[in-house]
C-alpha cells in the first residue's frame, strides 16, 4: 500500500529548524511497518535528520554552512534573487532535498536524539512545500 500526501510547512527564516511535530501532525495514520520519503518541493531548502536537543546544534549548523558557501562571492553569475539565492542553491545541494525514514510499529524510528529538521537556506521564504509519501 502507498499513501501520499502534500502539505506545506510554516514559513521560516534562515537556519535548521527542527520540524518533526510538524511532518508527523500532516501524516495520514502510520502503518506497522514501512518507509516514509519525505521530498521538499524547493531548490533553495533542504531536508536533514539531526540533533533534536539541544539547538546550539541548529545554530553551528547555520554558521558552518555559512561559512561554507559565502554570500556576494564574486564568481556568482546567478545574482538577480539576492545575495541570499545563489547561496541557497548550493547548500540545498549539499543536504539534499529528501528523506527515507523507516517506520515500526506505525512511528518513525528515529534514534533518541534524531529530529527532522527543514534546511532553510533563504533568509525569508514562503512556506515550503513537502509530498510525503508512506509505503507499507
Amino acid at each position: 500500500m502507498v499513501q501520499q500526501a502534500e502539505f506545506t510547512l510554516t514559513p521560516r527564516s534562515r537556519g535548521f529548524h527542527l520540524v518533526t511535530d510538524e511532518v508527523l501532525s500532516h501524516l495520514p495514520p502510520l502503518p506497522d511497518a514501512g518507509l516514509v520519503h519525505l521530498f521538499v518541493k524547493h531548490t533553495s531548502a533542504g531536508l536533514s535528520i539531526n540533533e533534536n536537543a539541544d539547538p546550539d546544534v541548529r545554530n553551528d549548523l547555520g554558521a558552518i554552512f555559512d561559512r561554507l558557501v559565502g554570500e556576494r562571492e564574486t564568481y556568482y553569475t546567478h545574482t538577480l534573487e539576492g545575495d541570499d539565492d545563489m547561496p541557497a542553491h548550493a547548500k540545498s545541494t549539499l543536504t539534499g532535498v529528501e528523506l527515507t525514514i523507516p517506520v515500526t510499529r506505525g512511528r518513525l524510528n528515529l534514534g533518541t536524539w534524531q529530529g527532522i529538521y527543514l534546511c532553510e537556506f533563504r533568509n525569508r521564504a514562503p512556506g515550503r512545500r513537502i509530498v510525503a509519501t508512506i509505503i507499507a
